[in-house]
């Protein structure tokens, strides 16, 4: 198994090589400079490691949740790539990716994932360890506000991601401090966990083709007026 992934939806960039069972990546901090890195780093990889397009069975990415900016330029980017080479691709939640870095850092069974999607809401989702898949998602994955976010009854987990930092108080009074034992806020989705979420994906069948490698937002909407702004508040 020779697959290609790239993840560009937060601050960091990073793109990664997943050859029968190892990974190497390149990941880098770099906001507002993905656009510019992102091929750069591809060509830089493939050349490394003396493979081209055609040698790989997929191409991977982070489909989101995340920066609207860095998800159109990763699936654009994913796309021409697979259109190029005739390439299946396998889009893959940057929430189950941030789950796998914390199984991977800190151990444990459950995982509770959270980016801060401004407006005062969460990408949130709740995940569990899975031999077969590595994690699994235990709810649908949602943008929401901070005071409606569930966790399933007795589940104690790692609370990750941005989110945590940013709506710390209201998540913790939502999910309840006894089934929260680790927080890491700290975390940024990486092209490595991508890739290998994605050679899972890809053994199970879930590869699309290039048109269907699209990015999910979550919001319907990605930016409301500050009239419809103002209506959320109130409503809360």
């Amino acid at each position: 198994m020779k697959l290609l992934a790239i993840e560009t939806s937060s601050e960091a960039c990073s793109v990664a090589l997943y050859l029968d069972g190892e990974v190497i990546e390149d990941f880098r901090l770099a906001p507002r400079q993905h656009g510019k890195l992102v091929l750069q780093t591809i060509e830089s990889i493939m050349d490394d490691s003396k493979l081209a397009l055609s040698d790989l069975d997929a191409l991977a990415f982070g489909r989101g949740p995340g920066s609207f900016t860095g998800l159109r330029i990763a699936a654009g980017v994913i796309q021409g790539l697979a259109f190029g080479a005739n390439l299946p691709v396998v889009p893959i939640s940057t929430l189950a990716a941030i789950a796998l870095q914390a199984r991977d850092e800190v151990g444990g069974d459950y995982f509770f994932p959270a980016f801060d999607a401004r407006l005062d809401e969460v990408y949130w989702g709740v995940y569990q360890f899975s031999e077969s898949e590595l994690v699994m998602p235990m709810v649908a994955e949602q943008v929401c506000c901070a005071e409606n976010v569930a966790v399933p009854e007795g589940v104690v987990g790692t609370a990750i991601g941005s989110g945590w930092g940013s709506h710390q108080e209201l998540l913790l009074s939502r999910v309840g401090q006894d089934q929260v034992k680790k927080t890491i806020i700290d975390c940024l989705p990486r092209a490595g966990s991508i890739a290998r979420l994605a050679a899972i994906g890809f053994e199970k069948g879930q590869a699309v083709s290039a048109e269907l490698a699209q990015p999910v937002y979550l919001r319907e909407k990605v930016a409301k007026t500050k009239v419809e702004q103002q209506e959320a508040r109130e409503q809360r």
